[in-house]
Order: C-alpha cells, then structure tokens, then sequence
C-alpha cells in the first residue's frame, strides 16, 4: 500500500496540473481575503478570518475535484489499472492509498494560508486579537471538509474512464451535498423534512465545527460520510474487476 502512495504522490506532485491547481487556489483565496473590497478583511475592519473560512469551501469545489479527477480514470484510460490490480493488493488498499496521497496535496495546499492567520495576529489591535481558537476549530473543519470532497472525487474518478467528466461529477456531487440540502429543506413541500436535510448537509456540520467547538455527533457525520463513498467507489471497482 505504501508503494501505490508515493508512487501516486510523487505522480501527483510531478503533475503540472496539482501546481496549476494550487496556485489557482492560493491566489483565488489571497484575491478574496485581501483586494476586493467586498470580502477583503482590510475593509472588513475585525481580526478575524471568518471570509476565507466561508469562501474556501466554494474553492474546494473546484480545487479538489481536479486533483482527484485523474486518481482512477487516468489509470483506467492508459490500461495501468490492470497492472496494478494483478498486484497483491486488496481493492480497499488501493483506494486508501490514492485517496492519502490526494488528501496530502490538499493538505499541502492549505498549509500556505497559515500566513492568513499570521498576517491577521500581527495587524490586529492590539496584536495578537485575534480567536485562535475559532481559526484552529475552522481548519480542523477545512481539512474534513476536504477530506470528505476527497473522497467524493475518488468515487467520481472510479465511474468512469474520462478525467473531465469525473470532474464535472465530483464538482455537482460536492455542491449538492454541500449546498443542495439546505436549498431543499427551504422548499415549501420539504419543509416537514427541514431538521433532517439540514442534519444531511456538510455545510451545517462544517460550520458547527469552525465556531471552535469540537462536536463528536460532527465528527462521526464526516468519518461516516467519508466511509459510504469510499465503500461505494469499492463496490465499483470491485463489480468491474469481477
């Protein structure tokens, strides 16, 4: 299994399309957070990172899928899959391994915003005003928000052999179980079932997690939502290889 992770690491890393991506992501953020004056903190006038803790998700959407976009379809469009399904590896193995090696690039992706907070702690008045807490409970939420969209790309990389199309599936999968339950629990006949989508979306779980307070009914929702896609991306590549 370590094998197939660097090897999927380093091939992610060798790729000019992670660095494009990442780059995209970065500068897309620092554009939001500090030069538009519509979500730019310095017009916002408080130390705090609460714009870049609500656009980021939105950038997810789009960041993440691309990285994933490639993890199976790549493999299965040049015929190294076969390859690497003879080897003595279980399906979950595999899975596992891609999905590391993605969550790692995101996870590198995210470290250079640690010079968000920085930027904040030193400009504030007096410096250092600034709730470290709320930021630490905001990335803990980041990260399992993109491990969770993670997780959703390996699923649309492993239904179909097209890199472009596993993108546009990952994206709409993203958005809708980010967004799509809380626009269905405002529509008139579904508003009986209200408290359950709203319990469905990741967005409302997302931002319990970022007010700073660690809730473990949050955290199994997320390792639980982790867990269905990559049993189903299991289920995929398994009814393929039999």
């Amino acid at each position: 299994m370590y094998a197939v992770f660097k090897r999927e690491l380093f091939s992610l890393l060798n790729s000019l399309m992670a660095y494009i991506t990442i780059g995209v992501f970065l500068l897309a953020s620092g554009l939001l957070l500090w030069f538009f004056p519509d979500t730019s903190i310095l017009e916002y006038g408080y130390a705090e990172l609460t714009g870049f803790f609500n656009l980021a998700p939105f950038l997810f959407m789009f960041l993440i899928p691309a990285i994933t976009m490639r993890s199976f379809a790549e493999e299965r469009r040049e015929g190294t899959y076969v390859l690497l399904a003879t080897r003595p590896l279980t399906d979950w193995q595999i899975i596992l391994a891609k999905y590391l090696a993605c969550f790692v690039l995101v996870l590198f992706a995210l470290i250079p915003t640690l010079i968000y907070y920085y930027s904040v702690f030193k400009l504030g008045l007096p410096e250092g005003n600034i709730d470290t807490g709320a930021v630490i409970g905001s990335y803990i939420g980041l990260l399992l928000l993109g491990s969770s969209f993670v997780a959703v790309g390996i699923f649309a990389s492993a239904v179909t052999k097209n890199q472009v199309i596993a993108f546009a599936i990952a994206v709409f999968i993203c958005f809708i179980v980010y967004n799509g339950f809380d626009a269905m629990s405002k529509i008139f006949a579904l508003q009986y079932l209200e408290s359950m989508l709203i319990g469905l979306s990741v967005n409302e779980h997302y931002q319990s997690i970022s007010r700073g307070v660690l809730d473990t009914r949050d955290l199994i929702y997320f390792i639980t939502f982790i867990l269905v896609f990559l049993a189903v991306t299991r289920q995929v590549i398994g009814g393929r290889k039999w």
